[in-house]
């Protein structure tokens, strides 16, 4: 034994315990992306941290779809800055950073107007936060990763090992290589890209062994989703469904976002074979106005999304619909708008979600000459949303009295009270044992309220 060893082994030091607090705003892709952050930060020591307070690093992880969506950024950097300052000034230090599609589109402005951001980085190398985290730690500067690597992120981030939510997210696909006229998700996501269906199936069967029971895939054209698969061979997404359905403990199966181009044959017929798959698709149209469609560059027009919703409810009779609607995309007339609303009475949604059109720079949108004023977009919001949300109450209304499988999530409000997602993907309460939290049970709706149901349970599971 050499001089200064000693009988026993040393053990490596565990990282310090360091805690992490992550920002997510937008879509399921990016609560997906953020627990993978927290995911890829674990080795390093990090755990999860209540609120911003409390965190040695602080994530914003961003998006870049809806209105002023930098701006909310900056609001909230500037709050972020009091704390990091106090952090400071107790001798400590508190990381920040800026992810996501904010970060991926305006990476130079955010260390311009936010000089004391540590990290900038696109939502295509969050699996390099361990080196990011380091060269920070070492840099006067801040740090900025807003490439689009050739490796693929998914091939280079940690397995899931920790207990999952009982809805669980999958990315399967990323990218758009649509451009539609008003998004920006081409320029900050990329091309797109799909992951091998093998990773996807290992993903997902972790997951189910972990806790979860409802797989949500995701992806910015889920439906444009093309991977290789183990045998070789290029599947479809509706190959993807069938092996996922037959993993031990997945019990349903969801997609979102879709594009009607994307919408074939075979994922059609899933719909009808596969009982996992849940009836409800979020489909987006975006407007009825074969004009408006065109300079919006959809590539289809109103009838033949009609007669796709017509084909789905053909081959799945109880399936319900979901779907985006933008008013006053540039050049809309009051006779487009009109279109719109035929469509959306003809079709019957029983959700959907509509937004005022509102410029992105660098989208081709945003430097059409005839912009629709603001008070005329609010005007046929307004009138869009009370059509939506009658059918959305209709829907719901329906639901009375029916007994539908529900799968609990969660405790609900109130004590005593669980909570779960319907097929529909509605929300329903009742009085119930938490230990069916993670089951389906089928239950008796007793009543619909705006943005929920009522249940109650059979009487074999309520003193389960």
């Amino acid at each position: 034994m050499q001089a200064g060893q000693t009988g026993t082994t040393q053990k490596a030091a565990a990282p310090r315990r360091k805690s992490l607090h992550v920002i997510t705003w937008g879509c399921q892709m990016n609560v997906y992306d953020s627990a993978r952050m927290a995911d890829v930060l674990a080795p390093l020591g990090y755990a999860p941290a209540a609120g911003p307070e409390d965190a040695d690093m602080v994530i914003l992880n961003t998006c870049h779809i809806r209105d002023k969506a930098a701006e909310k950024v900056f609001s909230e950097l500037g709050r972020l800055r009091l704390l990091k300052q106090e952090r400071e000034a107790a001798g400590g230090r508190m990381v920040l950073a800026v992810a996501g599609c904010v970060a991926q589109a305006e990476g130079a402005e955010i260390l311009a107007r936010a000089p004391f951001v540590d990290i900038v980085l696109g939502p295509q190398t969050y699996h390099r936060l361990p080196e990011l985290v380091a060269r920070a730690s070492r840099a006067a500067g801040a740090v900025i990763d807003t490439d689009f690597p050739a490796e693929s992120k998914f091939d280079l981030l940690p397995e899931q090992t920790e207990p999952q939510e009982v809805v669980g997210f999958l990315t399967i696909q990323e990218g758009c290589d649509r451009f539609c006229s008003f998004c920006v998700v081409p320029y900050t996501r990329g091309a797109e890209s799909s992951r091998p269906a093998a990773a996807i199936i290992a993903e997902a069967r972790r997951m189910a062994a972990l806790g979860t029971r409802e797989v949500v895939l995701l992806g910015q054209n889920v439906n444009a989703w093309h991977g290789e698969g183990p045998d070789g061979a290029t599947w479809n997404l509706a190959r993807l469904l069938h092996a996922l359905a037959d993993l031990p403990g997945v019990l349903r199966l969801r997609y979102t976002t879709s594009h009607p181009r994307d919408m074939d044959d075979d994922l059609i017929a899933a719909h009808r074979d596969i009982p996992a798959l849940m009836p409800f698709l979020h489909l987006p149209v975006q407007s009825g106005s074969d004009r408006i469609l065109a300079a919006m560059n959809r590539r289809h027009d109103a009838d033949t999304y009609r007669r796709l919703i017509d084909r789905l409810r053909a081959a799945r009779p109880d399936l319900a619909l979901s779907t985006d609607f933008i008013v006053g995309h540039p050049g809309e007339t009051e006779a487009d708008f009109e279109a719109t609303l035929r469509l959306a009475e003809d079709i019957g949604f029983a959700l959907a979600y509509s937004f005022k059109y509102s410029p992105r720079p660098g989208t081709p949108a945003a430097s059409l000459p005839v912009q629709v004023p603001e008070e005329d977009k609010d005007r046929r919001l307004q009138t869009l949303q009370a059509l939506l949300r009658r059918q959305q109450n209709d829907f719901n209304a329906a639901c009375a009295g029916r007994t539908l499988p529900v799968l609990f999530t969660g405790l609900g409000r109130h004590p005593g009270q669980i909570a779960g997602r319907s097929p529909y993907l509605q929300p329903v309460h009742l009085t119930g044992p938490a230990s069916l939290i993670g089951t389906e049970v089928p239950v008796k709706i007793e009543a619909a309220h705006p943005n929920s149901l009522s249940a109650t349970l059979p009487w074999e599971y309520a003193a389960a």
